[in-house]
């Protein structure tokens, strides 16, 4: 009897595998009409979108950044560590050329946590971010300076060590 079951079972899965519909599959094309040209989105060239992540181990994940002069750069800055930013905040600081890094970040240091570590009235800095913790990502736009290689740091007391980078403008 067992048997008898187990079979009209197979055989009732079966009918009911093999019962999958007449409907026919519709092909999806892409209608065309002569004369009519394809839409396409437009590349800008004067604008650039650049990411950058800082870490807990005090690491951005990039070390270099390549852009054309006179672009509209907007980088964001991405923090993927967990502490707190009063513990380990991180920014992106583009210097001008020339800027004395360690000096710069000996000056940023005394500027306090309330203006994101950056000097009060400097002359040193293109562009930069505000500051962030973990799990925080900020961005900023600026249009990139002339043909060089310039500079960049995370300006949080002891960072700029670790955290830094060349942004090559071409």
């Amino acid at each position: 009897m067992n048997i008898k079951k187990i079979l009209a079972l197979v055989a009732f899965a079966g009918v009911i595998v093999s019962c999958g519909g007449d409907e026919k599959k519709k092909d999806e094309k892409e209608s065309v009409t002569i004369g009519a040209k394809k839409q396409s989105k437009k590349k800008d060239d004067n604008a650039v979108n650049l990411a950058l992540a800082g870490n807990d181990l005090m690491k951005f994940d990039k070390e270099e950044f390549t852009v054309k002069a006179g672009q509209e750069v907007t980088l964001t800055l991405r923090h993927t560590g967990k502490i707190d930013i009063k513990v380990m905040g991180h920014n992106f600081v583009l210097l001008k050329q020339g800027v004395n890094v360690p000096a710069f970040s000996a000056n940023a240091s005394s500027a306090g946590q309330a203006n994101d570590w950056i000097p009060e009235g400097t002359d040193d800095v293109i562009a930069h971010t505000k500051m962030i913790g973990g799990g925080q990502s900020t961005s900023v736009t600026f249009t990139a300076p002339e043909a060089g290689t310039y500079d960049f740091i995370c300006s949080f007391p002891g960072h700029s060590g670790l955290m830094k980078g060349k942004f090559i403008v071409e």
